[in-house]
């Protein structure tokens, strides 16, 4: 039921707020809300469309311009339209460099904050305010057609998002002017729109399979009780239609035998090229065959024949297909199912009108997908209907989303603790129990890692502190909690807390820039590569620490207790020392641990002897009755 908000002054009932659903896109982007009929719908301001291409243009007074008639410009000035920002949100420019020249505008990078900032006329931008223009003109719109202010919003991001590019996909809202409640992932958002599961008594696993403009997401989900339970997930955010258009584009460079170099200094006629191979793509998905002569200003080139069949467009993304099917395989074995466990499949993204797509997921899943609502709103209703939940208005449901990487932190030899583990359900909290390893130790360090790897050096370095002001107690006494709590946007909060003192420190994570999805992918890849190597060296890593550790305890004792030994036990306990010394500087784990064992054993009747006296003193001129 809805909620209804009266004014106590006047009686009278008030208008209340909308929260409307934005799909950011790559190619193009919606805003919808939820309609008096409480249906979801895509605000379609009048004259304008649905759809809002997520394209900013700045003429030479630096004055921006966003959407239609943005693509305009894609042609006349392609150094000052930016489109496909999504894919540079919370990126390095180490990340986007096998991509930068794919674009039409100058990329550059921003050594000052690690980010990339793209370059139109004699100023710079970052992704970020990029993505807040895209962002105002869907809040205008909004405004405009609903005739009401609109200050809060649910975004969706692909579900391969990571912190740093969901931190800043927030960010980009919040200079927009709108208060961004919930980050969503794409697929979750996608399912609630198709409404599969809403019937309480319906127990159903499905998968979200999401197609865009420069973005591939699949998601696998567990429906039941009204709960939507995403149980895995995986995808690419370089990947999608923008691929399929240059793989046409290229196929017209090598048949027109165009010189790179003509195509490198009229960068006008790559997007001329790039807009008629996304209008043969489309084409092609009710045609055999597209062509068209282009008639180029160019003297080097005079005309060039834009032709393609359905049968050669189709071998050339193949590939491209083929890697959206395996990581649909590599999501269902992260979820642990089968094919065979899939009841339904969902096809979210405008790429899926590509028939060659929706051919290779129905031979792969068994099924026939669902396509019935527009692949370009789908998104954007789900999120209509998120934020329709977030405003307490529909209770019948709960999301829950997984964190594709596992969180934890270093500890000592430089191996990972893992805390989170990946697929972990979101929002989530867990925490260990830690000490020190140092007597009188009063700092902790403590470093946050991203990944699969059991060595820290292999995975991602997220964040570091310090914990301070630890009281000054032998090693293994102070108690070192850290908890983790990744919220619903998978934005991580690392808190350190000692226990006896109560000194305390947290940090809010948001890294200083993204982790491409290939090199998720290739993380999850060496993992298993990796595993028995990976594993051989934790053990050894983890034999040395016991032995040094079992070596700094020795020499403390005798040390500060050498008294209870003879000369003779003394000599002989440091040469069982010399001896592990010995064995820590090989590589050698078996024997680590036979001369760690073999100075425990000898020592062990000397702490006997030590509590004995300790025992006897404590008990002097006392009677016992």
């Amino acid at each position: 039921m809805a909620k209804i908000s009266i004014n106590l002054a006047t009686g009278s009932l008030q208008k209340e707020e909308i929260i409307v659903g934005i799909d950011l896109g790559t190619t193009n982007s919606l805003v919808a809300f939820i309609n008096p009929e409480q249906n979801p719908q895509v605000i379609n301001d009048t004259g304008k469309g649905l759809l809002v291409p997520s394209i900013v243009h700045f003429n030479g007074l630096g004055d921006a311009v966003v959407g239609n008639d943005a693509k305009s410009f894609l042609i006349s000035d392609p150094s000052n339209t930016i489109f496909s920002v999504k894919r540079l949100l919370g990126r390095s420019y180490k990340d986007v460099a096998d991509y930068k020249d794919t674009f039409s505008y100058k990329i550059i990078d921003d050594d000052t904050e690690s980010l990339v900032k793209i370059q139109a006329g004699d100023k710079f931008y970052t992704p970020i305010e990029l993505s807040g223009l895209i962002l105002k003109e869907l809040k205008d719109r909004a405004e405009h057609a609903l005739k009401t202010p609109v200050n809060r919003a649910v975004i969706t991001v692909p579900a391969y998002f990571n912190d740093s590019q969901r931190q800043a996909t927030r960010d980009a809202g919040r200079l927009a002017g709108l208060d961004v409640l919930r980050i969503v992932n794409e697929p979750t958002a996608a399912s609630l729109a198709y409404g599969i599961g809403l019937d309480p008594t319906q127990t159903k696993t499905i998968a979200v399979y999401d197609l865009g403009g420069g973005t591939f997401d699949v998601s696998i989900l567990a429906i039941q009780n009204g709960i939507f339970e995403v149980l895995a997930t995986n995808g690419n955010t370089f990947l999608g239609g923008d691929d399929f258009d240059r793989a046409i584009v290229h196929y017209w460079i090598e048949q027109n035998k165009i010189n790179p170099e003509v195509l490198a200094a009229d960068a006008g006629l790559m997007q001329t090229l790039r807009l008629k191979a996304e209008a043969a793509k489309v084409a092609l998905s009710t045609q055999n065959i597209y062509n068209e002569k282009l008639e180029t200003s160019n003297p080097a080139l005079g005309e060039v024949w834009c032709s393609i069949t359905r049968i050669k467009f189709e071998e050339l993304i193949a590939s491209k297909v083929q890697e959206t099917i395996d990581a649909c395989q590599n999501a269902l074995t992260d979820a642990k199912l089968s094919i065979s466990d899939i009841d339904e499949v969902v096809m979210v993204g405008g790429s899926t009108r590509t028939p060659y797509v929706k051919q290779q997921v129905a031979t792969f899943f068994g099924l026939t997908p669902h396509d019935q609502i527009n692949p370009d709103e789908v998104v954007a209703l789900g999120a209509a209907i998120q934020a329709d939940i977030l405003a307490g208005n529909r209770s019948d449901i709960l999301l829950l989303d997984v964190t594709p990487l596992s969180l934890g932190i270093e500890t000592m030899g430089g191996l990972m603790d893992v805390i989170i583990p990946r697929n972990s359900k979101v929002p989530t909290k867990a925490g260990r129990q830690y000490t020190t390893s140092l007597d009188g130790q009063v700092n902790m360090k403590i470093s946050v890692f991203q990944g699969e790897r059991d060595l820290v050096s292999e995975n991602r370095k997220l964040a570091e502190f310090d914990l301070k002001g630890i009281p000054s107690m032998p090693a293994g006494f102070p108690k070192v909690d850290i908890n983790f709590m990744l919220n619903a946007d998978g934005i991580l909060t690392v808190q350190a807390i000692e226990l006896r003192s109560g000194v305390k420190q947290e940090i809010d994570i948001t890294p200083s820039y993204g982790l491409s999805d290939e090199t998720v992918e290739q993380m999850l890849i060496d993992s298993i590569t990796h595993a028995k190597s990976d594993v051989e060296q934790r053990m050894l890593i983890e034999a040395r620490s016991e032995g040094e550790q079992l070596v700094y305890t020795a020499e403390r004792f005798i040390e500060k207790n050498g008294f209870v030994l003879t000369d003779v036990e003394k000599t002989e306990t440091l040469q069982y020392i010399a001896a592990l010394k010995d064995a820590l500087a090989t590589a050698e784990k078996d024997n680590i641990l036979k001369k760690a064992d073999e100075l425990n054993e000898f020592t062990r009747p000397f702490a006997e002897r030590l509590m004995d006296i300790a025992v006897s003193q404590a008990m002097k001129g006392k009677s016992i009755d």
